[in-house]
């Protein structure tokens, strides 16, 4: 199995903490270490540095490198540009393809996500790595909700494939769009949906034949890079596109497998998911000397530690004070402060 962190985005929904220089995966959010961190040591508990690989870009990899130095350089898959999850899956299985791993199980892992505890977030890999090995389905992981998240699709539980007393492998039945409010609440109440997690495994073989067969235009650039054609030539190529243009074909044609994560596990996307896990596992939150009257579920982050902010009366506010930069915003809204990032962006204000 080659685990592989993927690490490339820039968290504009955690600005204005996060920024384009200091992405939010880097940022010591959590117990005092990133969630590249964290996730970087969750896996050396199974894997050596040299069994690591992290696809990310050429401005991230110099950070990253500071934060996991052991790494070697060559197993840093770097995006020439950035043009979404497709193609940037497609270059780490057509890279490993390259390498001499064409039928080697690899795994993304996404390092916006958290999972608890790591131990049993190992075992997931070991089932996926057996499944890879003896299936040519896509392979991913989702959790059984207990409420709608915002901001996430779902996949539909069908047959299962593996007893009672392990951990659970379906097939996927459908998949359902985050949109689909109304059936999505009703399937939940039923137990048939698990929250999609994307901790996509297969071979590097498996998949290019997935993208082969779904999306030519993907698949050539790819081939022609496994057969030493230069890398941004060919990436460039792609048309950008997220990996569900793929994946969602195939969970149509009964071509997916869905593993039941037998771990907690956090997304850290928003103020608001940050909030709840820091509330959930009693992680102090404020160290400056804030005060909050006659409120409740407030978030506060300010970088400026003798600086005073007061809430009078208000309740689930995320309030983000970095110096240049202020964002006062409900909790459940916290999904939308990326918007806010475009719209600094568009003026061309420098505080992104």
């Amino acid at each position: 199995m080659i685990p592989v962190i993927i690490s490339g985005g820039f968290g504009t929904k955690l600005w204005p903490l996060s920024r384009k220089l200091r992405p939010k995966q880097f940022l010591p959010l959590i117990r005092g270490k990133s969630l590249f961190q964290t996730n970087y040591e969750d896996l050396r508990l199974k894997f050596n540095p040299g069994e690591i690989y992290v696809s990310t870009n050429s401005d991230q990899a110099k950070i990253a490198q500071t934060q996991a130095p052991e790494v070697p350089p060559e197993n840093y898959i770097l995006e020439p540009e950035m043009r979404n999850q497709g193609p940037a899956t497609g270059l780490i299985a057509a890279t490993l393809f390259k390498k001499g791993f064409p039928d080697e199980p690899f795994m993304l892992v996404q390092v916006d996500d958290l999972r608890e505890p790591a131990e049993d977030f190992l075992k997931m890999i070991d089932i996926c790595d057996r499944l890879a090995r003896s299936e040519t389905k896509y392979i991913t992981g989702g959790f059984r909700p207990d409420f709608r998240i915002q901001g996430v699709d779902y996949l539909m539980k069908g047959k299962r494939i593996t007893g009672e007393d392990e951990v659970g492998v379906f097939e996927v039945a459908r998949y359902i769009w985050r949109k689909s409010v109304e059936e999505i609440e009703s399937l939940i109440k039923e137990g048939s949906l698990l929250v999609h997690t994307n901790h996509t495994c297969m071979t590097p073989r498996n998949f290019l034949n997935m993208i082969k067969k779904y999306r030519d235009d993907w698949y050539s650039p790819l081939a022609n890079i496994i057969e030493g054609a230069d890398v941004m030539t060919e990436y460039l190529k792609m048309p950008p596109g997220p990996i569900e243009e793929v994946t969602e074909l195939v969970h149509a044609n009964s071509e997916s497998l869905v593993v039941e994560l037998p771990f907690r596990w956090a997304d850290i996307g928003t103020w608001e998911s940050l909030s709840r896990y820091y509330r959930e596992n009693n992680l102090y939150q404020v160290s400056n000397p804030s005060v909050d009257l006659g409120g409740k579920n407030n978030f506060i982050n300010i970088e400026n530690k003798d600086k005073v902010i007061a809430l009078v009366g208000v309740d689930n506010l995320a309030v983000i004070d970095t110096g240049d930069a202020l964002l006062i915003c409900s909790l459940d809204q916290s999904g939308n402060v990326n918007e806010v990032v475009k719209e600094i962006k568009n003026r061309g204000l420098n505080v992104i």
